[in-house]
């Protein structure tokens, strides 16, 4: 078998996503062959030994996808320090499954889990640019130039942003409700991008990421792929690698 960078090995295995892996290995929480591992090593599945905190990382080809609806007050780990309630308590304990990307612990909706380390690294890197969709109440009346303000957003507390789809779904003097669609991952972005808006969020719910949607998943619970689901997600994401490939290739021939 060829070989593969130490992080990518890590995800394939089911362990982590790559980002997580790389965190690991700096932190010098993995072994090779009995040596501590350093960011940019290879290894060959199958021939070198890769230890995690003094655990076997074997190998995996089994993969399992899931949707969760995340409840509020549950936090996106799959440990916690504090004892809070986690992802994995929500999840099947068999397998071992991460979320791909997070909703903080006032959030809810939507959260893809899985040992595809692979798609996992790739559906959270922005350069894959996938849709994520989110309902918002917030607090009163809200007006016309504050949803404007919104949409014109391109940086907050110093950091840029890409530009965000919103729209008002409904509103009264006691909530309004916004529609947000982001292609980023930023830390907390919805909540940030409307304190900068002078907006008190009373509710943040990811109703959809790309095509997967909340649709017949009860608050708490979680529900497999089904076969279309995931053929149209990994299509999504090859569907990019391709466009990637083309525009390296035109780069050349110019």
């Amino acid at each position: 078998m060829e070989k593969l960078r130490l992080q990518k090995y890590m995800a394939d295995c089911g362990l982590m996503s790559r980002r997580a892996a790389e965190k690991e290995i700096e932190a010098g929480n993995v072994t090779v062959n009995g040596v501590t591992a350093k960011i940019g090593e290879s290894v060959t599945p199958g021939r070198d030994k890769v230890l995690y905190k003094g655990k076997s990382v074997v190998f995996k080809k089994h993969f399992v996808y899931y949707l969760l609806n995340k409840p509020q007050g549950v936090v996106t780990t799959m440990s916690d320090e504090f004892g809070r309630k986690t992802v994995k308590d929500l999840l099947p304990q068999k397998e071992r499954i991460y979320p791909v990307g997070r909703l903080d612990k006032d959030s809810e909706g939507l959260l893809l889990c899985t040992n595809d380390g692979e798609l996992a690294n790739k559906l959270m890197h922005p350069s894959y640019h996938l849709k994520k969709t989110y309902i918002v109440n917030v607090r009163g009346l809200i007006e016309g130039c504050q949803a404007d303000s919104l949409r014109a957003l391109r940086e907050i507390d110093g950091e840029k942003i890409a530009p965000a789809d919103i729209n008002i779904v409904s509103r009264n003097e006691n909530f309004s409700v916004l529609r947000f669609v982001i292609s980023e991952g930023k830390n907390r972005q919805i909540r940030r991008m409307c304190e900068a808006c002078g907006l008190s969020v009373m509710q943040l719910r990811r109703i959809a990421i790309g095509g997967l949607s909340l649709n017949g998943i009860e608050i708490g619970k979680y529900r497999p792929l089904t076969p279309k689901e995931l053929t149209e997600l990994k299509n999504s994401v090859r569907g990019k690698d391709n466009d990637k490939g083309n525009s390296r290739n035109r780069q050349r021939k110019d």
